[in-house]
């Protein structure tokens, strides 16, 4: 197998990177992965393929990002190729077709010669019959079953309902079609049985709201582990984001800067968003605060604070994750002390909700107990904001990571959002949701879409 250098893109085959203990024969360079080498055939990937995956997260080296978005990266990436061919299983399927009831005609008749002897007597055509509808309704097992895999991807499971309703339409024609021609009504009904119930399965799938959540192909560890094996030989990535840190002292701000404020701040349930948006210098193209929850940046956390407090038409943007704790992030800017308790803020809410991923059922939506446990748990003025639909999404555990999304579909979520809400009231695009909120007054808007 070939495998071009990412450093002087010279093709490397197997011999050449073994006789050259895993280097490239013209400039030298190590190969950090090696299809040949790697024990997981589910991993066999290239350089080529892991240096493009940098180049796309990144928007060829202009944004930042977090180790679990490239995790989230290259996990569907991963994924792809086993149902990127989504009509892979067409040819195996016409080449069954021919040889299936030959070979279970044949099998039956050495185990029950009798019993062949007397259904050929009567129905010639009911061993074929009999045994391309098992073949058929194993073909539509598979394909159901590959449609609700934790370990499929997005694309897979659509793939694999595709695959249902296209099954279902060569069920109906071929079956239908022999026969008439063999005036076989018995194989008619069966055909049309059998061909309308994998198109309606397919159909169903397609239509009905997400049951099972995503579970990652690869873990946070083993992509970590293959983001230091990368930089060790190819130097250090500057657009991907530690760990945040929170500084125990507070920094010094010039009390010229102090004395001023920000006419809005972004509000984040997490660390890590707070500080990809600061990295990205959101705060600066859009001039506003950025801290999270728990109180990131905190060396500059409370001097903030004291900035937003002292602006009466301060707007605050809610930025958060669809689990318990991020349909919560709203309520506790309003309600708690710590935050803007008592104070009349407009809050826009530009997270991502579980009535956004209802509707579109195109995201990696995960699943867990503890996350149903938290649900079960929520505030009851949280809960009654919520519809009964989102309710029972977040009852079962679902949730969805603002990691999830590459991080130019983020910035470009956010800087929408934050342009919108220039006039919320003659926006479509932003819904009124609280205009007398009974702990301290105040606006709270949310988007009905995101991104």
């Amino acid at each position: 197998m070939g495998m071009k250098c990412v450093q002087c893109n010279t093709s490397n085959n197997l011999r050449d990177r073994t006789t050259n203990s895993g280097r490239c024969k013209q400039c030298n360079h190590p190969f950090v992965f090696d299809p040949a080498t790697i024990t997981e055939k589910k991993f066999a990937f290239t350089d080529p393929f892991f240096q493009k995956a940098i180049a796309d997260i990144s928007s060829q080296n202009m944004l930042f990002f977090t180790p679990k978005q490239f995790l989230y990266l290259i996990d569907k990436r991963l994924k792809s190729p086993a149902s990127a061919n989504r009509w892979a299983w067409i040819n195996p399927y016409f080449i069954l077709l021919a040889i299936m009831p030959i070979f279970g005609i044949l099998f039956i008749g050495i185990l029950f010669p009798e019993l062949m002897n007397s259904i050929l007597s009567v129905q010639p055509l009911l061993m074929p019959l009999i045994v391309l509808t098992i073949y058929n309704i194993v073909w539509i097992g598979i394909f159901f079953a590959k449609a609700n895999s934790t370990q499929q991807g997005i694309i897979g499971r659509k793939n694999y309902t595709k695959n249902l309703q296209v099954l279902g339409i060569i069920i109906l024609v071929t079956g239908i079609a022999v026969s008439l021609i063999a005036n076989y009504f018995t194989g008619y009904i069966a055909a049309a049985a059998l061909g309308l119930f994998s198109y309606w399965l397919g159909i169903s799938q397609k239509n009905r709201p997400q049951i099972t959540g995503e579970e990652f192909f690869v873990n946070q560890g083993q992509s970590d582990k293959w983001l230091r094996d990368w930089q060790r030989v190819n130097g250090a990535l500057e657009k991907l984001l530690p760990a945040p840190r929170q500084e125990a002292l507070p920094a010094s701000i010039d009390p010229e800067v102090s004395a001023y404020s920000f006419d809005r701040a972004i509000i984040c349930d997490s660390d890590e968003i707070a500080q990809f948006l600061i990295a990205n210098n959101i705060h600066f193209e859009n001039n506003c605060a950025i801290l999270s929850i728990s109180g990131y940046p905190q060396s500059i956390f409370d001097t903030v604070i004291e900035m937003l407090r002292r602006n009466a038409d301060l707007k605050v943007y809610a930025l958060h994750d669809a689990n318990p704790a991020g349909v919560s992030l709203v309520h506790q800017l309003r309600t708690s002390p710590n935050w803007f308790a008592n104070q009349a803020v407009t809050i826009f809410d530009l997270g991502i909700s579980p009535r956004q991923i209802l509707e579109t059922r195109d995201m990696f939506v995960q699943q867990s107990q503890t996350m149903a446990q938290s649900a079960r748990q929520l505030p009851d003025a949280v809960r009654q904001g919520l519809t009964a639909e989102e309710l029972a999404w977040l009852d079962a555990g679902y949730f969805l990571e603002l990691e999830s999304f590459t991080p130019q579909r983020l910035l470009r979520v956010v800087n929408y959002g934050l342009a919108q809400s220039g006039d919320p009231q003659g926006n479509e695009g932003l819904i009124l949701v609280d205009d007398r909120v009974g702990y301290g007054g105040g606006y709270v808007f949310v988007s009905d879409s995101f991104g």
